[in-house]
């Protein structure tokens, strides 16, 4: 029997993962079963549970995957001197993960903004995921505030506000956008961009 390739493995987890959470945005982790994942996917039970022994471990995949890429990029952005602007930052950011579109229709508004709200009401009554959402948030907003602390020694930002606090509303201003984009309509990320960029033009008055 021919071994299978690490590549193909890999592609059928994001087959997987992708089909998941298509379907999880669609229609809520309750009420979707495995058996909507798999006539997603299109794989039997035995490929599936292969990778994945449950609902539990594929949302928490989902959302790992999410927080890795999320932290991994912002720690990219803070090894630059200065790192780029805050409305640049979260603009690439959020325009990168908007982007994720399979299994959704051409015209059809991307599904990560429910999915992510899908996934913040999950973390109320779901200690385990909970855990992994304290631990990648806390590890996102300390390659925030390693930003933060870049745009203070530029002088590109006031330095006696704690860099900390900063990143925290840096952070909050993202996810709001994703919640308004997931409750309300769809705005383009250079809504954002345009807002924060308002935010930092602010001076005293004259």
């Amino acid at each position: 029997m021919a071994r299978v390739s690490q590549e193909h493995l890999d592609a059928r987890r994001r087959q997987i993962i992708d089909g998941a959470a298509l379907c999880f945005a669609r229609n809520g982790f309750h009420a979707t079963s495995m058996q909507d994942v798999l006539k997603e996917v299109g794989l039997s039970a035995g490929a599936v549970y292969r990778y994945f022994r449950g609902k539990e471990e594929l949302i928490g995949a989902i959302v790992g995957e999410v927080l890795e890429w999320l932290q991994a990029t912002f720690e990219e952005a803070a090894k630059q001197t200065p790192p780029p602007p805050p409305d640049v930052l979260v603009g690439r950011a959020l325009a990168q993960v908007l982007s994720r579109r399979s299994g959704v229709e051409e015209g059809e508004a991307s599904y990560f903004p429910r999915l992510i709200v899908q996934v913040w009401a999950e973390t109320l009554r779901n200690k385990e995921l909970a855990a992994v959402m304290n631990e990648g948030y806390a590890k996102v907003r300390v390659a925030w505030v390693k930003i933060v602390e870049g745009y203070q020694a530029a002088g590109m930002m006031r330095d006696d506000v704690p860099a900390d606090r900063v990143a925290r509303v840096m952070v909050a201003a993202a996810q709001g956008f994703v919640a308004q984009l997931a409750l309300f309509d769809e705005v383009p990320v250079e809504a954002l961009q345009d807002g924060l960029r308002g935010l930092m033009s602010m001076g005293k008055p004259s």
